[in-house]
């Protein structure tokens, strides 16, 4: 399993995601480039040019003919996915730390920072309608008074969000009305990041409690749990097995005071069941901050603290793997 090596960043990576075919792969970090690339080879196909800060996060609605970042620039834009022309700027008071568009990619939602006075937001735009955006109007913006949100997505059939905050908190907010249905807390710290199944009926969340949880998507239910000794970044959920992949380190500013041998880079692969660790990947030089699977389950890609991303393609070895109880 030879990695391809995607050098497109000056910084660190921030997110890695996949489109729905999971031919492109597209790429953000804390310089202002967006990078998307060809999976099958690590071709980059091009840039979305146009932030002035880091970039927190990235989405592809589901025909990939759009893509939305959200920016510490305080502001989330949208592109046109083929020619890179940006065709929406949505200004914010803070940061936008997560986006996403629903199951038809109609409607968007992203979260802003608490910071500069300012509170922390959900927004919702209709992209059917123009003027919300000329007018800087979304047609439901959710506060959050307590504790930031660090994470969230999309829920199945774009009926609500889930939402992870800076406490270990989950909400889960209706997307017709921003109502509340569900909370739960399993978590003991900050929640770094959300991903859902293939079929969005469970997600995954990883956390700087040294954790990653599995949950049903509607009821927030609580079903399994895989701890490590380092706190996890990032988490992904096979599409065809029942593996889990956990990407982390250490915090970023203690990465200096250790050699990368006590590091602990590596991706763990974990199996769902058992929620026994079965397998490592070496390779990123400093923490993983994202990992995601390809749609077609053969490979996965990680982003790195070092900037770099690393598409993995699974061995033949790795479909015959039978998981001994």
């Amino acid at each position: 399993m030879k990695p391809i090596l995607l050098q497109g960043h000056e910084r660190s990576i921030t997110q890695i995601k996949y489109n729905r075919e999971g031919d492109l792969l597209f790429t953000v970090a804390k310089d202002p480039i967006v990078n998307v690339w060809y999976s099958i080879n690590g071709e980059r196909l091009g840039t979305y040019n146009g932030h002035t800060g880091a970039v927190w996060c990235v989405d592809a609605d589901w025909d990939t003919r759009h893509v939305l970042t959200g920016s510490a620039d305080n502001s989330c834009r949208l592109w046109d996915c083929e020619t890179g022309k940006q065709l929406a700027l949505v200004k914010t008071n803070s940061a936008v730390r997560t986006c996403g568009f629903d199951f038809g990619g109609n409607i968007i939602m992203f979260s802003t920072d608490k910071q500069m006075g300012y509170q922390c937001f959900v927004s919702f735009f209709d992209l059917r309608d123009p003027s919300q955006i000329e007018s800087d109007e979304p047609y439901m913006k959710i506060p959050c008074n307590e504790s930031k949100i660090t994470s969230a997505v999309w829920g199945p059939l774009g009926e609500f969000i889930i939402a992870g905050h800076e406490n270990g908190e989950l909400n889960q907010f209706s997307a017709k009305s921003g109502e509340l249905l569900v909370n739960v807390k399993e978590h003991t710290k900050q929640i770094n990041d959300i991903q859902t199944s293939r079929d969005m009926t469970m997600f995954i969340t990883a956390s700087k409690d040294n954790s990653a949880k599995l949950f049903d998507s509607t009821t927030l239910e609580h079903q399994k749990s895989f701890r490590t000794e380092r706190p996890v970044n990032s988490a992904a959920l096979s599409p065809i097995f029942d593996h889990v992949v956990l990407g982390g380190g250490q915090e970023a500013m203690d990465v200096t005071t250790t050699s990368t041998r006590i590091g602990k880079f590596e991706a763990r692969f974990f199996h769902l069941g058992v929620e026994e660790e079965f397998g490592r990947i070496k390779g990123h030089f400093g923490p993983i901050n994202s990992v995601a699977f390809h749609p077609d389950g053969k490979s996965y890609s990680s982003g790195g603290e070092d900037g770099y991303v690393r598409i993995h393609y699974f061995d033949p070895q790795y479909f015959e793997f039978e998981f001994e109880a």
